[in-house]
């Protein structure tokens, strides 16, 4: 998945691409490399006929009349072509101008947005200008490095006046242009001196402010850097797909098959943030500017460096175009200055109270079906207790995409509805917990009398479950379970032991799994069961967790007789059944901190009740945390809008899950690093900060395990989302 997530989004994508495919390929980039001097590229009319100089600017102006996004979508998809000449420098100038009170618009966006100007802007200099009795100013000094300077014809650069920082447009022919040999062989720097240049009134770009220039440079620059990463990702996966040794593929090998997803995972975190800064306005926008400006360069030199380890010694030559990809990465990362105070701009902005909001938009028509699902959620919360529950079970509000009775056929739409105004509502739903797993799977693949018997309490939080599937020998190769089941007269007998089972000291029931024919592959031969806790042969022992808390359990199962009738799904085809029931637990593990309370807010409110100021190293840890919880967030709601629009959520979906279940442990370990000497109290959630943060310093360390562990979800990514070859079969 792309930046762009709409339809017009993805045609845009495909048309750039396409058209770089057939106008820039790698003859192209490196005849650029060998030129004497740099010029502007010979496809450079081809962007102008293609309208992708003007995308964000108004069509009075000559453009297309789009935004920053739709800009935003072509400069990564160029960017995976690593692109020579003033492109980017030449949409940053203009979308710089378009930023301003206007003055200068008329006169220079046309020129840019048809090609026959080009641009660049600097982001540092040490210019100053004297304002003459007409408002004009006289510049005089330097700015370096300035991407794209050595072809531009207009320059957008700071200077220091007598009313502090002021932004102009200056014609370059009135400055001297050095070009500077550039680590990137595909588009040089310079540096722009001046000496007394003129700068009219109608080149001063009142209304542009510094950082509304950084944020615009967070974003193109950082698109751009997403797709150097997205080039470094798929290229990367393909040569692991063929390269062999030691008589297989190397992606089949599992240290390769990490490397490549977890390039992926930066990839899409990349794009994620780049993404919903082009949508962000006021102080969230400075916040998630600066989150991008954290997360997407960083993001392209990581991926492009894991790109020459997977290419190996071929990747280390220079005839080899991955170099050409680590060497702009290297340079974006250095365009847009130290990581460090990106960073420390996040901590800033997150200790004052700014965050972002992940607001979906809907469509129009959504007004009609919102006042119906609101005029139902009103009554059901002049309800109380139980009987509000059951009201909320019974009108499918629990779990409202499964088919009715027991949901809504709800598609996305309606879901978003119903969260939303079960909010503004404060009506909570029932508390399931292996029962949110449990529904989906009886709903799909259980008996009508089955469904009778086992849903409206389970939906409604009356019935506790718990999961016996994992065994000693088999929790992430889940398959390799050795319970058996024998059948009898009326049913089955099942022995052997279950453990982590959650809850089973509690829970009523079980979804048990279990082995009836050790035939066929071992995926064939399974049994999905409903098990009753209280029947004879039932042993549940709680096994004391790090935390010194009793949630899970060992379970053994002694001749304990299952009737026929609670046999979920065929016999033998119990594997199916468990998928299902996976695959909702996975979601469902990803989807916050697990119940540990670990989370960004709750880190911000122990860091101002700490009393004291942040250490620089304090304040960039924190600052990591925070752009991973708002990438986090951008994935999710990148996830939420594919599914509005009927599409795939992707590889989103399959990233955010991941970086999920690690991230309340980055959470709470940056909370007991900041507690200092007070983090030696005792793991209690009653001690106060301390107590409560060892708790869940000690607790997170579950989330990475259960549900699939790290190193599974990692292999999952690289098979299902890179296509690498799947592990070997044990023997093979």
């Amino acid at each position: 998945m792309a930046i762009g997530l709409s339809e017009e989004h993805e045609a845009l994508r495909e048309s750039v691409s396409g058209w770089a495919e057939r106008n820039i390929p790698s003859e192209v980039v490196r005849a650029v490399i060998a030129a004497e001097r740099e010029e502007r590229p010979g496809f450079w009319s081809g962007l102008a006929d293609q309208g992708l100089l003007g995308l964000h600017i108004p069509e009075e102006h000559g453009g297309s009349g789009y935004g920053l996004l739709e800009t935003a979508v072509a400069v990564e998809a160029l960017g995976e072509r690593v692109a020579p000449g003033p492109y980017v420098p030449t949409v940053f100038a203009s979308a710089a101008i378009l930023a301003s009170d206007g003055k200068a618009h008329a006169e220079l966006l046309p020129g840019l947005a048809d090609g026959t100007l080009t641009g660049a802007v600097a982001l540092s200099g040490s210019i100053t200008g004297t304002r003459g009795e007409d408002g004009a100013l006289t510049i005089s000094g330097s700015a370096e490095p300035v991407l794209g300077g050595a072809l531009a014809d207009v320059l957008v650069l700071p200077v220091s006046t007598d009313r502090g920082e002021e932004w102009v447009a200056v014609d370059a022919s009135a400055a001297t242009v050095t070009p500077i040999k550039s680590l990137d062989l595909t588009r040089s720097a310079a540096k722009i001196e001046f000496d007394g240049a003129a700068v009219p009134a109608g080149r001063i770009l009142d209304g542009l402010e510094g950082p509304a220039v950084l944020n615009l440079a967070a974003i193109l620059l950082g698109a751009e850097a997403a797709g150097v990463a997205s080039w470094c990702v798929t290229a990367a996966a393909e040569y692991a797909k063929v390269r062999v040794q030691f008589g297989r593929p190397i992606g089949q090998f599992q240290g390769v098959k990490h490397k490549a997803s977890r390039m992926l995972v930066a990839l899409e975190q990349a794009r994620a943030t780049v993404w919903d800064a082009t949508r962000a306005e006021g102080r969230e926008l400075d916040y998630a500017a600066a989150i991008a400006g954290v997360i997407a360069p960083d993001a392209a030199v990581q991926c492009a460096k894991d790109a020459v380890q997977i290419f190996g010694g071929i990747g280390y030559t220079y005839e080899h175009d991955v170099h050409l990809y680590y060497r702009r990465a290297l340079t974006l990362r250095a365009l847009l200055g130290p990581a460090a105070e990106w960073a420390e701009s996040v901590a800033s902005l997150a200790l004052d109270g700014v965050a972002r909001e992940m607001e979906i938009d809907l469509p129009e028509d959504a007004a009609a079906l919102r006042e119906s699902i609101r005029a139902e959620i009103a009554e059901i919360a002049k309800l109380e207790g139980a009987e509000q529950k059951r009201a909320l079970a019974a009108g499918g509000f629990v779990m409202p995409h499964l088919p009715r009775p027991w949901g809504r056929d709800a598609k996305p739409l309606e879901q978003v509805l119903i969260f939303q105004e079960l909010k503004a509502a404060k009506v909570k739903l029932p508390q399931m917990i292996i029962g949110a797993w449990v529904v989906p799977s009886i709903a799909m693949y259980g008996t009508a009398e089955q469904q009778e018997r086992f849903l409206p309490k389970t939906l409604s939080g009356e019935m506790m479950w718990c999961q016996l599937f994992s065994e000693p020998g088999a929790g992430s190769d889940l398959a390799a379970l050795q319970m058996k089941a024998e059948q009898v007269e009326g049913g089955w007998k099942l022995n052997g032991q279950k453990i982590w089972t959650s809850v089973a000291h509690f829970a009523e029931w079980g979804i048990c799994i279990a082995r009836n024919s050790s035939e066929g592959t071992k995926h064939e031969g399974i049994t999905y069961f409903l098990v009753d806790m209280k029947a004879p042969g039932v042993t549940v022992r709680p096994l004391t967790e790090m935390t010194g808390e009793n949630l899970f359990n060992e379970v053994f199962l002694d001749d304990v007789f299952v009737p026929d009738e609670l046999v979920v799904g065929e016999v033998g085809q119990g594997w199916k059944v468990a998928r299902n029931t996976l695959s909702n637990e996975r979601v469902s593990l990803s989807s916050g901190s697990g119940g540990t309370g670990a989370s960004v807010p709750d880190l911000i409110g122990l860091v101002k009740r700490l009393g004291r100021e942040l250490t620089p190293a304090e304040r960039q840890e924190l600052a990591q945390v925070v752009c991973e919880g708002h990438s986090i967030n951008a994935l999710g709601l990148r996830v939420t809008l594919k599914q509005l629009t009927g599409g795939e959520p992707g590889a989103d979906a399959s990233v955010r899950k991941l970086v999920s279940t690690s991230h309340a442990q980055h959470v709470s370990e940056c909370a007991v690093g900041l507690l200092g000497t007070a983090a030696v109290a005792a793991a209690d959630m009653k001690l106060g900060d301390p107590g409560y943060w060892n708790r869940a310093v000690l607790a997170t360390r579950a989330m990475t395990i259960y549900g699939g562990t790290t190193e599974v979800q990692l292999n999952i990514i690289a098979e299902r989302m890179l296509g690498l070859p799947r592990d070997p079969e044990p023997g093979k």
